[in-house]
């Protein structure tokens, strides 16, 4: 059918969102918090009160780009790895977002959502609360943006007008915008002790994860060089994502626990909806389950040596 009997973006986007209804009322509803939430801290930037704040953030962000480019440099030289360990890398990669999530998000979030409050059962419901956006937010995304995955293929409304690089370009930002957003919750009050252990652990599983997507979109016929350029590139929604979860968290003190539960939402349902179904497709499960153990456990010790 010739392209310009196709009905445009906006009608694809409304049709997507008729055929699903609850999805897409919960990418608006979190998607207007997150406005709501970045237009209460926008007077706290202005002034100057979360400049530190911010540069911590972006050096956080910053450094998980760096860690992406250098994971994806051996993709110039290298088409593949064998499927064992890539598994096992991605599953790596996974415990230590999982162990991120908990140690230095969610326990954070609980503890800071009491102090607020006055009360723990409160205190939780606001990180819950956080959760709950988190979740609604990333499942909208993936919903209503077109990607593709190497396994699974493209999907998404409209992907059969997107080119296939830009597809894959997409699926790797719907990983790495969250990762970025909890490394600048993390140090949306000038904590170290939080940031700086969730920062690390980051940077550190953004090396197998960057050479992962490089081996990707080679194994997809892109060149070498190529792949390379976009895995790294990837990274630099890292730092983006940092400067946009301190501006989220770095307002109210209200929404300092419900930042950090929504960056730990959206960074469990990467890892449950794209990474552990990813490692687990091959049979080689057990190998991916032992990394993912060893990410855990090297994250619970970065948290309780750093925090």
């Amino acid at each position: 059918m010739d392209i310009s009997t196709q009905p445009g973006w906006t009608s694809i986007m409304r049709q997507h969102a008729f055929e699903h209804p609850v999805i897409a009322t919960g990418l608006a509803l979190s998607a207007a918090a997150v406005v709501l939430l970045l237009l209460q801290s926008l007077m706290h930037v202005i002034s100057g009160e979360s400049s530190g704040f911010m540069r911590y953030a972006l050096l956080g962000g910053t450094a998980g780009f760096v860690a992406t480019a250098i994971g994806a440099m051996p993709a110039m030289i290298l088409r593949s790895v064998p499927q064992k360990a890539e598994d096992t890398m991605l599953g790596f990669a996974a415990g230590m977002m999982l162990a991120a999530s908990a140690f230095s998000l969610l326990l954070p979030g609980l503890e800071a959502g009491e102090t607020i409050t006055g009360h723990a059962a409160t205190g939780g419901l606001l990180v819950v609360l956080g959760m709950a956006l988190g979740v609604a937010l990333m499942l909208g995304l993936d919903e209503f943006t077109p990607h593709e995955h190497d396994k699974t293929g493209p999907c998404g409304p409209g992907h059969e007008r997107c080119d296939r690089a830009w597809l894959f370009v997409f699926a790797i930002a719907l990983h790495n915008l969250p990762e970025g957003m909890a490394v600048g919750v993390s140090f949306a009050q000038g904590d170290l002790s939080i940031g700086l252990p969730l920062a690390t652990a980051i940077a550190l599983q953004d090396i197998p994860e960057g050479l992962a997507v490089a081996l990707t979109l080679r194994a997809a016929g892109f060149t070498p060089s190529f792949a390379v350029l976009i895995a790294a590139g990837s990274g630099l929604l890292e730092p983006v994502g940092a400067l946009l979860g301190v501006g989220l968290a770095g307002g109210l003190l209200v929404a300092y626990p419900v930042g950090l539960g929504l960056a730990a939402g959206a960074m469990l349902f990467v890892v449950s909806h794209e990474v552990i179904p990813e490692t687990h497709r091959n049979g080689h499960q057990t190998l991916a389950t032992i990394g993912l153990m060893i990410g855990f456990a090297l994250m619970m010790i970065l948290d309780t040596t750093l925090g």
